[in-house]
């Protein structure tokens, strides 16, 4: 025959909790005499050892996203739009500047041999300081920039406009909307 289970006291069950909760609050914390070596005197620390490890990798883990973005994504637009909605032109846009255009292709240099727009100058972040100077000589002050990349998700573009207007001190400097592709589709 089987015995039934005696009723818990209410009493009982609300022990038991609070003992579980007190040996869980000390995962973190939990008073500990540490001896200093110069003075010899007794510390009180409330930090265990294994917090501060814990802290270090949750630390490490919340910077990898980071890191991840900054190398990885290099390319590609940031979630940080840092383009106003006058700094973008579209292709019928710059189209409709005619010979008034200076275009930039940000692309790297094996994109730029392969294919580029017409009249395009290559000027990119790999080879800022090499590429710079011959940019400068073909610049006309009168002439607008249009600056393209690959494509819409590339940050390449926005990168090469903001150090054209900071660096080099120009003024009518643009980002094509839809970059390369955006160019080839429109020319489709």
């Amino acid at each position: 025959m089987k015995e039934e289970a005696a009723p818990r006291n209410t009493r009982t069950t609300l022990k038991e909790e609070a003992r579980a909760l007190r040996r869980s609050s000390t995962f973190f914390f939990s008073p500990r005499v540490i001896r200093n070596r110069r003075s010899g005197s007794n510390l009180i620390s409330d930090v265990k050892p294994g917090a501060i490890r814990q802290a270090l990798i949750l630390i490490t883990l919340a910077v990898l996203p980071a890191l991840g973005e900054a190398v990885y994504f290099r390319n590609k637009v940031s979630w940080q739009s840092r383009l106003s909605a006058s700094e973008i032109v579209t292709v019928d846009q710059a189209r409709s500047w005619s010979d008034g255009v200076t275009w930039v292709d940000a692309r790297p240099a094996e994109e730029f041999e392969n294919d580029h727009i017409p009249g395009a100058i290559l000027l990119n972040e790999d080879s800022w300081n090499e590429l710079l100077p011959q940019f400068l000589e073909q610049w006309s002050p009168e002439k607008r920039v249009v600056v393209y990349c690959s494509a819409q998700s590339c940050n390449a573009a926005v990168e090469v406009a903001r150090r054209l207007r900071q660096e080099a001190g120009l003024n009518n400097v643009f980002v094509l909307q839809g970059g390369w592709e955006g160019w080839q589709e429109a020319n489709r």
